[in-house]
This record gives structure tokens, C-alpha cells and sequence, in this order.
């Protein structure tokens, strides 16, 4: 969801990070959705009511299908789906990888351009696991304020283009618009690309590098909050994400969850 140039720590998008929590809107619409001016909105949630329930969130299904977009499974089903943002390699991705290979656990990582260019041989690494690793573009700009159809397929083949210079394969075709702003002639435009758009139904304030959550306060958030069907972003970037993942996962297992891929999600 945002970039962080390493050793520089300049921060290209943080903006991303507030949709969890609100950000600035020029109005709503009847469905409750934050809508900014030139009609790009922004992904946002709303966790009400007890643990296990499903959010509220700032689309409808009716608004996502049509253009091959999800944020969440079977409601009714105790199946779950991880993902990760992968804006920038902060350390943490190789002990990821550990713990999902420790624990079986097939994820999907949305990568940009730098990553890519600097990560490598993690990239190679999340592909040979048998992880999907999904287009986040190439620059990681608010492809909203895109409307042009050549400046959007830009940004999505030259990710594209990256993966596969690396790994020799083509990528998957699983989008996650950078900073969670979108438009509805975005969907259009990656589903005319054959690409799935994937959002999210879960996610918590992970990535201040130099202010990461405790283990016991992220446990908390992302034990309550995992719900039937839920497609959990986490940042890649966090510490805590790192330190947690093997004990967390482990208690969503109690809870009776299974993990599932994207192309289950999707199917």
C-alpha cells in the first residue's frame, strides 16, 4: 500500500494507510461510500459488532462483480485468505516466507516496480514456494487520477514486464490498486486486462516502521477481527507482522480457519 525508499526513508504514499481509519472525502454516497472529487474512491472499512462479524465496507458486491473485484470469500465458510503489500524489502519477508513454509500456508504478495528491481531473489523466492505474486504497479501512484487507458496499461505491464525479466514467467493477473483509491473506469480497465482486482476485508496500522504495534495488541486485532470469508492485508515492511505470523496463524487454525488462495477466492 505505500513505498518507502530504504536507507532514504522517504515516504512516497502514506496516505493509503488512513483509509482504515477515514480520510479526506468531498462527499458520501447513499451506499456510504467515501467518494473524492473526480469520482476516484477510497477503500475503507468499518469493524462494528462482535468478533467474527463481517465489516462494513464502501462498495457493494453489485459494484465489484462486474469488473471481476473481490474483498472477501464465503461468508459462510471458515476459509481465509492472506495477503501481503510488498512496497519496499525492510528484512522481514525471508522469516514470512519461513513461517508460511513452516506452517503450509500459501499466500500472495502484491509487489511494486522497486521491489521487484531491488528484491529479486525474494520475488524468485515467493514464485518457486508457490506463492502468487500479484501486481501492486509499477510506480505505486494513485492510479484514480488515471483515467486514460495507455497511462493505466503502462503502469500494469511495466510491472509486468519486471516479474517476468526476473522469474521467466508471466505473473498472475491479481491487482490491488496502490493506496486502495480506485474508480469504477480503473476496474474497468484491469478487467479488460484479464486482470482480478483484490481488496481487502481485514487489515490493521502496520506499517509505521519506527511505531510498530505490540504483539499482544496486534494479536488482539487480528484475532477479533478475522472473520468467515475475510482477504487479510498485511504489510510485508512490519516487524511485529514478522515476530507474530508463526503464533498467529497458529490461532487462526484454532478458531477453525483454513487458508485459501486467490484463485479460490476468485473462482
Amino acid at each position: 500500500m505505500f513505498v518507502i525508499l530504504r536507507k532514504r526513508h522517504i515516504v512516497g504514499v502514506l496516505m493509503c494507510c488512513l483509509l482504515l481509519i477515514g480520510g479526506p472525502i468531498a462527499y458520501r454516497t447513499a451506499a456510504g461510500r467515501a467518494v473524492e472529487t473526480g469520482g476516484a474512491v477510497n477503500w475503507g472499512l468499518s469493524f462494528q459488532g462482535e468478533k467474527g462479524n463481517t465489516p462494513v465496507v464502501d462498495a457493494s458486491d453489485d459494484e465489484l462483480k462486474p469488473y471481476n473485484a473481490y474483498y472477501i470469500g464465503d461468508t459462510q465458510q471458515q476459509k481465509i485468505y492472506l495477503t501481503f503489500d510488498c512496497g519496499y524489502e525492510n528484512g522481514y519477508t525471508s522469516s514470512i516466507l519461513d513461517t508460511l513454509k513452516k506452517q503450509e500456508v500459501k499466500a500472495a504478495f502484491f509487489v511494486v516496480g522497486h521491489y521487484i528491481n531491488s528484491s529479486p531473489d525474494l520475488v524468485k523466492r515467493m514464485n518457486d514456494e508457490g506463492h502468487i505474486v500479484g501486481n501492486h504497479t509499477f510506480n505505486h501512484p494513485d492510479m484514480a487520477k488515471i483515467q486514460d487507458k495507455a497511462s493505466f496499461e503502462k503502469e500494469i505491464q511495466s510491472l509486468e514486464d519486471a516479474y517476468q525479466t526476473v522469474t521467466g514467467q508471466p505473473i498472475k493477473k491479481f491487482y490491488r490498486p496502490p493506496q486502495g483509491k480506485y474508480s469504477t473506469e480503473n476496474l474497468k480497465m484491469a478487467n479488460e486486462m484479464g486482470y482480478k482486482t483484490i481488496f481487502w476485508s481485514l487489515a490493521y496500522v502496520d506499517w509505521y516502521v519506527d511505531k510498530q504495534p505490540s504483539h499482544d495488541e496486534a494479536m488482539k486485532k487480528l484475532t477479533k477481527r478475522v472473520h468467515p470469508g475475510a482477504v487479510i492485508l498485511l504489510h510485508s515492511t512490519s516487524k511485529t507482522n514478522a515476530e507474530i505470523l508463526d503464533q498467529l496463524i497458529t490461532e487462526w487454525k484454532n478458531q477453525g480457519y483454513t487458508f485459501g488462495t486467490l484463485e479460490e477466492l476468485c473462482s
